[in-house]
């Protein structure tokens, strides 16, 4: 996705805003709105329905299970039409639908670049930032894209989450939590004064909840803090799984389900 479409999006979210959402708590299901409903006690998707479990329709920027994706729409699981971002099982992905297309629209056949090539995009990317405060901690692969955490030297703390699109190498800013909760660097808090009233330990046990109840299996591994939340790495059988974020002011969780399966890492510094 163009850093054109990525505006696009962000321009749409502005025009939305908070949205509303009527849910329905006893069973989990619920109608999410804009930023989702808190049915089941957790984020669903955003402008979508179903339970973010098992299946329904997504909203952008996807629900907390398979066949969710920005405006797409399926189980997920078998088949279906995944949205831009995609969703967590086949038929899913940006821009992408149904078999013979991979994670990010492209044909099936067409060559991902390497870790160490999104890593120097990302260095690029930073660099025309002009703020060389800036660097990058690490770069995660997964299937549909790369993550890169990018920290402050000054003070240690981690600023913001990029995205680096696998077939051209193009980066930008990661959504979710990184747009819409992050209060030095986001789109929607830029520059706001961070209220941090949950502790990392309190975000872990929040994260690892959600975890036990709609991820079985899956635990909770190392927590960033970012300016206004914690994004923290979920494992299974000791292996990176996934990630998930935790917001530090009310302690609300968001799992990434735009990544796809993890394929490896790439520590910086």
């Amino acid at each position: 996705m163009n850093n054109k479409t990525i505006m696009v999006v962000a321009a749409i979210i502005v025009v939305l805003g908070a949205g509303y959402a009527v849910a329905r708590p006893d069973d989990g299901d619920s109608w999410g709105g804009m930023m989702g409903s808190l049915g089941n006690g957790i984020w669903k998707s955003m402008m979508g329905y179903g339970n973010g479990a098992t299946t329904g329709y997504g909203g952008m920027m996807g629900g907390n299970g398979p066949g969710n994706g920005m405006m797409g729409y399926g189980n997920g699981a078998t088949t279906g039409y995944g949205g831009m971002m995609g969703g967590n099982g086949p038929g899913n992905g940006y821009c992408g639908a149904g078999e013979g297309y991979n994670g990010s629209g492209y044909g099936a056949n067409a060559t991902p670049i390497t870790i160490e090539k999104a890593k120097e995009s990302v260095e690029q990317y930073l660099t025309s930032t002009g703020n060389s405060d800036l660097r990058l901690s690490e770069v995660i692969e997964f299937d549909n894209n790369f993550y890169a955490g990018v920290k402050e030297q000054s003070t240690g703390t981690h600023a913001f989450e990029l995205l680096v699109n696998k077939y051209t190498g193009a980066v930008f800013p990661e959504m979710g939590p990184n747009m819409m909760w992050n209060t030095k660097y986001g789109h929607m808090n830029r520059n706001n004064p961070a209220q941090t009233n949950v502790s990392e330990e309190q975000a872990l046990k929040n994260a690892q909840d959600y975890l036990d109840k709609e991820l079985p299996g899956i635990k909770v591994g190392n927590a960033d803090a970012f300016y206004g939340y914690y994004t923290i790495e979920v494992q299974k059988d000791g292996k990176i799984y996934g990630m998930l974020s935790v917001n530090s002011d009310t302690g609300a969780v968001w799992y990434h389900n735009w990544h796809g399966a993890f394929v490896k890492i790439l520590e910086v510094g």
